[in-house]
């Protein structure tokens, strides 16, 4: 169902893949947008090891959450920021691109643990946590990635 990488000589290991997911902050998620244009938007993301699973958040309403409604198979971006070897110009970046099926999260307590998780990625602040999840827990979605496959592949830009 999935292509295997052409440029296998290129790709990282399933090891490699997961560390970028679990390391870098943000990726691109692509989704089937209206009209059947693609819809690929910024977004940070939290990666459990415990599920295997992708999770994201964002507000209950709005174009992200109408293409998800319509079709929840997306693809999600993610690469580091990448190295140069010394004496070249070119970035080596490693990428990842996952495809899997996302869905809505309804628990509120699976809801608050991805929450926290999420923050946790990005700051120890524990009174930023309490009071971001004081103010904005009742406007947030959190989505679930389901990763149904995924590859990895390391790029010299020249």
């Amino acid at each position: 169902m999935f292509r295997k990488m052409r440029r296998f000589k290129q790709q990282l290991t399933e090891e490699e893949c997961l560390q970028i997911l679990k390391s870098e902050p943000r990726g691109v998620l692509s989704l089937l947008g209206e009209d059947g244009y693609p819809y690929g938007i910024p977004i940070n993301h939290y990666y459990s090891e415990k599920t295997g699973k992708i999770y994201f958040h964002g507000s209950r309403q709005g174009h992200k959450i109408d293409a998800i409604r319509n079709c929840n198979k997306v693809s999600l971006c993610v690469y580091d920021s990448g190295y140069r070897k010394e004496g070249e110009w070119a970035l080596n970046i490693k990428s990842v691109i996952v495809f899997g099926k996302i869905r809505e999260m309804e628990d509120d307590e699976e809801v608050l643990d991805i929450l926290t998780e999420l923050c946790h990625k990005f700051t120890d602040d524990e009174e930023y946590l309490k009071d971001e999840l004081r103010k904005g827990l009742k406007a947030v979605r959190c989505l679930e990635l389901t990763i149904e496959h995924m590859t990895g592949k390391l790029v010299n830009e020249s």
